[in-house]
C-alpha cells in the first residue's frame, strides 16, 4: 500500500524511422575581411567639479544622515531600557503579592 509505485518503460507504438544520414560537407575558406577603420576617439566622461556649494551640500547631507541615523539608534536604546525596567518593576510587585499570599 505505502511502497511507491515505479513506471515501467513503454515500449514504442507504430512505425519507427531509421536514424537519419548524415553526409558530409565540403570546407570553403573565405578570405578575411580588411579590418576596419580605428573609430575617432571618444572623449573620456568629464570629472566631477565640486564647488564650495556643492561641498557644504554633501558635508550637510552626511551630518543630517548620521544625526536621523543616531536618533533612531537611541530611541531604540531608550525603548528597551524602559521595557526592562517596566518588566523589572511588574516582577517586583508579582513577587511581593505572592509572598504576602504565603504568609496569610
Amino acid at each position: 500500500m505505502l511502497r511507491p509505485k515505479i513506471p515501467t518503460m513503454p515500449t514504442p507504438t507504430g512505425l519507427v524511422s531509421p536514424p537519419a544520414v548524415i553526409e558530409p560537407t565540403t570546407v570553403v575558406q573565405h578570405h578575411p575581411a580588411p579590418a576596419p577603420a580605428p573609430a575617432a576617439h571618444v572623449p573620456s566622461r568629464p570629472t566631477v567639479q565640486l564647488t564650495p556649494g556643492t561641498v557644504l551640500a554633501l558635508v550637510g547631507g552626511g551630518t543630517a544622515v548620521v544625526l536621523v541615523v543616531g536618533v533612531v539608534l537611541v530611541s531604540m536604546l531608550l525603548a528597551v531600557a524602559v521595557t526592562g525596567a517596566s518588566v523589572a518593576v511588574c516582577a517586583l510587585v508579582v513577587r511581593s503579592l505572592i509572598t504576602s499570599q504565603h504568609r496569610r
